[in-house]
């Protein structure tokens, strides 16, 4: 699917051999390091600057006793699996037990310093 800019070339809104439209990325399964499914992409935090991806929200329904709390990754820790057909992540059982995680009637995201805590519990480098 395609528009057209205002110079009337056309502009991706699906998807190409590069670019995914963040509403295909929504929904997308995601794996643990086992290769079982986890969870799925509930949305995506993009940075207002940068313009780069920066979480995944994902929701774990009910997998490990865990209920449909949000639970936020750094999105250099997913990595696409295009025979799973979903994006693969290295936690562990007790990592998502520990995980930051927010309920629906929450709003962390505008506490100093939640989004560091994300990257810092996963140990991965904000970049």
């Amino acid at each position: 699917m395609s528009d057209l800019s205002k110079s009337g070339q056309p502009v991706a809104l699906d998807e190409t051999h590069q670019l995914i439209s963040s509403d295909k990325v929504e929904g997308t399964s995601v794996y643990g390091q086992d290769e079982e499914k986890i969870g799925s992409i509930y949305t995506l935090m993009i940075d207002k600057v940068s313009g780069q991806v920066s979480y995944a929200v994902v929701t774990f329904g009910g997998f490990f006793g865990i209920g449909s709390d949000y639970y936020p990754l750094p999105w250099s820790s997913l990595t696409y699996d295009s025979e799973l057909g979903g994006y693969l992540v290295s936690v562990t059982r007790e990592q998502l037990e520990n995980a930051p995680h927010y309920r629906e009637d929450e709003t962390p995201w505008g506490q100093p310093g939640y989004g560091r805590g994300v990257y810092d519990y996963y140990g991965v480098p904000i970049i």
